[in-house]
């Protein structure tokens, strides 16, 4: 069993007699960027498993699998085995957001799909996503904050919308992109997503950031939804 690191269509394979660095001065070089750590994760192997182990100070990442039945958040310190074939990590670091692919060799797992639900028609439905329900406005707000993720120019790293930009984007006020924002984030704090919020009743200030990497693991927003964005010089929305 072996792993390898897909990024910006580079490949790096791990061996197994000792880790593989990745981040700004490591085996797996993401960028020069002075917000990302030297080293931020290694892949190692272990009793039989490959391991993602953030080896951090500072910095999360967003684990997933492929199809976005799984979704781990990988704080500074801990670590998960890859157990499926195929994951994707997301991380930012200052104003860019980062990811990269995994690919494992002969797991000892699979996973195992369910058939969706189809999603309710009609512009006045709320939409279904996870444990949470959304309303139209919610999930454009979502598809603006992560949609040159969802371009197909979009490889390896790029840069989330301030809440000013988005708001214009949609056509939106910023108080308004700000409000849903903010209803967004609480429900999925509520749904039990973690890194929504600095404390109690104190919103985190990289929240766009979690929730841009929640929306892309959990398959929330796919490209098929931007055609959901106003297009350009549209008439804004009260």
């Amino acid at each position: 069993m072996g792993v390898t690191v897909d990024y910006c269509g580079e490949l790096y394979v791990a061996p197994e007699d000792r880790p593989m660095t990745i981040g700004r001065v490591a085996d797996v070089e993401v960028d020069d960027n002075p917000y990302l750590h030297r080293v931020f994760l290694q892949v190692h192997h272990e009793h039989g498993l490959w391991w993602l182990t953030n080896v951090g100070s500072t910095l999360t990442a967003t684990v997933a699998d492929k199809k976005g039945l799984f979704q781990a958040w990988l704080s500074p310190g801990a670590r998960i085995p890859l157990a499926l074939e195929a994951f994707t990590v997301w991380f930012t670091a200052g104003p860019t957001t980062y990811d990269f692919d995994v690919l494992v060799d002969d797991t000892p797992f699979v996973s195992v799909e369910t058939a969706a639900e189809p999603e309710p028609e009609g512009s006045g439905a709320q939409t279904t996503v996870g444990r949470i329900s959304m309303t139209p406005d919610q999930k454009l707000l979502v598809v603006a904050l992560c949609e040159s993720f969802l371009r197909t120019t979009y490889a390896g790293g790029g840069q989330i919308p301030s809440s000013a930009d988005a708001a214009a984007r949609l056509g939106w006020t910023t108080t308004k992109f700000n409000r849903k924002l903010d209803n967004v984030c609480q429900k999925l704090a509520d749904a039990g997503t973690r890194g929504l919020h600095g404390g109690p009743g104190k919103l985190a200030s990289n929240r766009k950031s979690r929730l841009v990497e929640h929306a892309l693991s959990t398959r929330m927003v796919t490209e098929v939804d931007l055609r959901l964005l106003p297009e350009p010089g549209a008439a804004p929305t009260p």
